[in-house]
């Protein structure tokens, strides 16, 4: 169960940081709904896209080893 929260939480982070970074790059604004409280630097989106997808490959990895053990 725990692994399974956490990635949730890491696909929302990657993605969020992912729209972000897309968002300022290629359109003419931030993208996602972080931009909505405040406006984090470019750098940070990147580190909040790299996060995510750690959280998410750890989480989906766990999830799955634990499926195995039985």
């Amino acid at each position: 169960m725990k692994s399974e929260i956490v990635a949730v939480i890491g696909w929302v982070i990657g993605i969020q940081g992912v729209l972000g970074f897309s968002g300022r790059t290629w359109g003419d604004r931030d993208w996602g709904l972080l931009h909505l409280w405040f406006s984090p630097p470019t750098a940070v989106y990147i580190a909040m896209a790299l996060v995510g997808a750690a959280l998410a490959l750890w989480g989906e990895t766990a999830r799955k080893r634990a499926r195995t053990r039985g």
